[in-house]
């Protein structure tokens, strides 16, 4: 089970991340494609990864931009949408980064009186059409290449959107993301789907939480992190230590070398 640290805002480029990854002993860096720093100009820039992956000893994954909606009703933006993944994927298998991390769109809702509408559940089978394209896609341009796209839970899976996972699942380049904070904040709604699928499970982010602020320093919060992080050590998943700031993940990486849970041999290699 590795363990990493994702781009954060304090540092001002890719080497003073890969620095700060290297000094608290963290094995990989998670690229967040909503930073300018990381759009597709840059990441394509393989060799440069690559080179700095070498000397440093790390490897990389990326986060792909929270925007990005692959079932938008716009065929152009949806299309944009997907053309961007398809060439993340491919520079992510030069770099030999393992997985993109996806977030679910939860789309547009109308409200009336009595309810929310969600558009992707009014016109479901028209998001389902667009969802076995994006796989479609998707299986193409990474079969073969050991990266999956995995995807995260964030306020809670719609109904629809369990369906689209569901069909996701069904191809082995599709995978998912457990973030133990956001299951935290929204009341663990999406626990019972996940641990459905628990063998599908390849990557988590691991932060603490009270109430309903996440992001927290590990240790600091209300969430049970042996019994969580012991699922991501059954199931060999990586984990970014997702904490906002330089001093929260210093703080967090202590944790991880004193928690009960671990043995001395993995706490050697934080």
């Amino acid at each position: 089970m590795d363990f990493g640290m994702p781009a954060l805002i304090e540092n001002r480029n890719l080497e003073e991340t890969v620095s700060l990854c290297r000094e608290l002993g963290l094995q990989f860096i998670e690229l967040n494609m909503n930073f300018p720093l990381y759009q597709l100009d840059q990441l394509e820039n393989t060799a440069y990864f690559l080179q700095l992956a070498r000397e440093n000893h790390i490897y990389f994954t990326i986060h792909l931009s929270e925007d990005l909606n692959v079932c938008d009703f716009n065929p152009e933006v949806a299309g944009a949408y997907r053309r961007t993944v398809i060439r993340a994927l491919e520079a992510a298998e030069k770099m030999r980064a393992p997985l993109l991390n996806m977030h679910m769109k939860h789309g547009i809702f109308v409200t009336l009186p009595d309810r929310k509408v969600w558009l992707f559940e009014k016109y479901k089978e028209r998001y389902l059409e667009a969802v076995r394209e994006f796989r479609a896609l998707v299986d193409e341009a990474a079969e073969g290449t050991g990266v999956q796209v995995c995807i995260e839970n964030t306020d809670g899976y719609q109904d629809f959107e369990k369906e689209a996972i569901e069909f996701y699942l069904q191809s082995g380049q599709f995978a998912l993301t457990w973030d133990i904070g956001h299951s935290h904040v929204c009341d663990n709604i999406d626990e019972a789907f996940l641990m459905t699928h628990k063998e599908r499970l390849r990557h988590f982010h691991i932060h603490d939480a009270y109430g309903h602020k996440n992001h927290q320093t590990l240790g600091t919060g209300e969430i049970d992190l042996k019994q969580r992080i012991g699922i991501a050590q059954e199931c060999g998943c990586r984990c970014v230590v997702e904490t906002k700031t330089i001093e929260a993940l210093r703080r967090s990486v202590v944790w991880l070398k004193t928690a009960e849970y671990m043995d001395s041999e993995k706490k050697d290699t934080i």
